[in-house]
């Protein structure tokens, strides 16, 4: 005999009141196993493709994480180096490069802009801001991450989690599929169905999308000679996941600066504009459709709703699981939706009795 709703839903907030409970004490300490779960979940078709393939578990485990290995050595000594240079380049010429677009615009348009006018005390200032506040932030990222505990949490830990997980993934998912109430394990399963598919959607499909575009965006305006290229590709890869925010704010970054770089050179300028709108047009027709299809997504106000009130509650380890609470909650709500909708409280009586 199942129990009366009342005690089940005493029962379940109590389990998520414990679990809030722990995640807000021990939020940095579970980061490196969040971080290495969210690694094995990414990688776990990967590993099933090679399974399929002929290889073990075993095997294709230990190719994953070879593959791993070699792409952390080259990033290492190639990218982040070169991406954290150019990082700190960009905001310390911000004041620069704000003087300049001022005096242009003086020139241009003298009765505008005077030196004494608003507008050009706010050019002059924001240039100032993001001089002082972004090397401020810089450092500080950069101290915290150069911590010995820190790098050995992240670079050592999470990846050994990441390992196990990965290997032990399909029998990690039926034990708890045994675990799961005998009541409502057919409605979990259907949910979690639904879950992992908006995720793979998102982290997967999104995050790979996001990678492709990044990494082309990067090396395109490298290649084409503009001086910040691989840290502008690097932020319009990111936020790729918004649809068109990306290239937005990536454009716009980029064209900017090709502005001052290549001022009078048109050709130049119309490559960096050419290199995303490229890119637009492979994202829209090839990449997205491929990687993510037709999968239901997340929205992406919901998205940013999520990673703003988790970031809030629970700093960084709230951002890594603000994604799959969010994926999770708007599941949930779709089918507490097409619980109302078939109830006697939405129908009525008189539609219940005529079905």
């Amino acid at each position: 005999m199942a129990l009366p709703i009342r005690e089940q839903a005493t029962y379940w907030g109590i389990a998520a009141v414990i679990f809030i409970a722990l995640f807000w004490f021990l939020g940095d300490v579970l980061l490196p196993f969040i971080l290495g779960g969210a690694i094995a979940y990414f990688l776990d078709p990967v590993a099933d493709r090679l399974e399929k393939m002929g290889l073990s578990r075993v095997a294709a485990t230990a190719v994953i994480t070879l593959a791993g290995v070699l792409l952390f050595v080259i990033l290492a000594l190639l990218v982040i180096p070169t991406l954290v240079n150019q990082a700190l380049q960009l905001v310390k010429v911000a004041p620069e490069y704000a003087r300049e677009f001022a005096n242009f615009l003086s020139q241009r348009f003298p009765t505008l802009l005077d030196e004494n006018s608003t507008l050009s005390q706010s050019i002059h200032s924001i240039g100032e801001t993001i001089q002082s506040r972004g090397v401020e932030l810089l450092e500080t990222a950069l101290t915290s991450a150069a911590s010995l505990f820190n790098v050995i949490i992240l670079l050592v830990v999470a990846p050994v989690v990441a390992v196990y997980m990965l290997l032990d993934w399909d029998n990690m998912i039926a034990r708890i599929d045994t675990l799961l109430p005998r009541d409502h394990a057919p409605t979990i399963r259907r949910l979690a169905s639904e879950i992992d598919a908006t995720l793979a959607a998102f982290i997967r499909g999104m995050g790979t999308v996001c990678l492709i575009l990044g990494t082309y965006y990067a090396i395109a305006l490298m290649l084409a000679g503009l001086q910040f290229g691989l840290v502008v590709g690097s932020i319009a890869g990111l936020i790729t996941f918004i649809p068109y925010l990306g290239a937005l704010i990536g454009g716009s970054l980029a064209i900017g600066l090709a502005l001052f770089q290549f001022w009078g050179d048109w050709v130049s300028v119309g490559i960096v504009a050419g290199i995303f709108a490229l890119g637009q047009v492979l994202e829209g027709n090839v990449i997205t459709p491929k990687l993510v299809g037709n999968s239901v997504g997340l929205h992406p106000v919901w998205l940013l709703l999520a990673l703003s009130v988790f970031g809030a509650l629970f700093g960084f380890v709230g951002m890594l699981v603000a994604v799959p609470v969010a994926a999770a909650f708007g599941v949930i709500a779709r089918f507490a939706v097409q619980q109302y909708q078939s109830s006697l409280l939405y129908r009525g009586m008189s539609t219940g009795d005529d079905d």
